[in-house]
């Protein structure tokens, strides 16, 4: 599932694409019946919150889209005379403008309201690191309180919005805390440093598009999971030795998805 930095890439890319003329908004899926409500109107700004998207509209409508696991935007230039590409696959939300398109497919949620149920969307969710008025008082103040694992805990979206499974793993390695301790056994320090941390390894994200959390002297011997990403510490590296201590690296399903972790340097 896409984390927070992309969700905030893609509204920086389709606000300097898109934003301040008529966009052409059609569902060759025909999915999204309310495409022809803001085919045609000026896409005022988009934002992101979190692991979800908006597109704002004149006249107060908002496109709401949420990727889930599947979701994605293909995006694509259209030189200037030529016509759209026929759409490949099931295109649930096309979006036209001048000199670029985008093809939204798979989506959770795409969806079209108001400015009212934005703030309904957005009062679910703990603060996003990424956004200039985030704050850790609110999420301090829940994990505390819970004896839910931190593991568990970081992946909560009420609690701190646009952390996924990628950014959960890897940040508790590197602040060395073991995904089943229970968020009251978590000290201010141990948050605050993991809060911090947080926001620079998202900052890189949003920046480059990958999530980099492999310290430089750490950065070497075993390739990563995929071709092309970043390597892990520990997120999918089950079996595999640690990076840093040579133990094997655990993993186990909490709450619904994968956990990983090293036993010896998360305690």
């Amino acid at each position: 599932m896409p984390e927070g930095h992309t969700l905030h890439r893609l509204a920086r890319l389709h606000q300097r694409r898109f934003a301040g003329a008529p966009v052409v908004v059609s569902s060759p899926q025909g999915r999204f019946t309310d495409a022809a409500a803001v085919n045609g109107k000026v896409l005022r700004r988009a934002s992101a919150w979190g692991k979800h998207l908006f597109h704002h509209y004149d006249g107060g409508a908002v496109v709401h889209v949420h990727l889930g696991l599947y979701g994605s935007f293909t995006e694509w230039e259209l030189p200037e005379g030529e016509l759209p590409p026929e759409p490949v696959g099931q295109v649930r939300m096309r979006m036209v403008g001048s000199g670029y398109g985008t093809d939204l497919r798979g989506p959770t949620v795409c969806e079209l309201i108001d400015v009212s149920q934005v703030d309904d969307v957005v009062a679910r969710l703990g603060p996003d690191p990424l956004r200039a008025d985030a704050e850790p008082t609110r999420p301090w103040s829940r994990i505390t309180k819970s004896r839910k694992a931190i593991g568990a805990l970081l992946m909560d979206q009420t609690v701190i919005a646009g952390v996924g499974n990628v950014y959960r793993n890897e940040l508790l390695f590197r602040h060395g805390i073991d995904p089943y301790r229970s968020g009251q056994k978590i000290s201010e320090a141990e948050f605050d440093a993991m809060w911090t941390d947080l926001l620079a390894l998202m900052k890189v994200g949003l920046r480059r598009g990958k999530i980099v959390v492999v310290r430089p002297e750490h950065d070497h011997g075993a390739p990563s999971y995929a071709p092309g990403r970043p390597r892990t510490y520990v997120y999918r590296r089950a079996g595999d030795p640690c990076r840093v201590c040579g133990e094997t690296v655990h993993t186990a399903v909490l709450e619904g998805r994968n956990v990983f972790w090293c036993p010896t340097c998360q305690t």
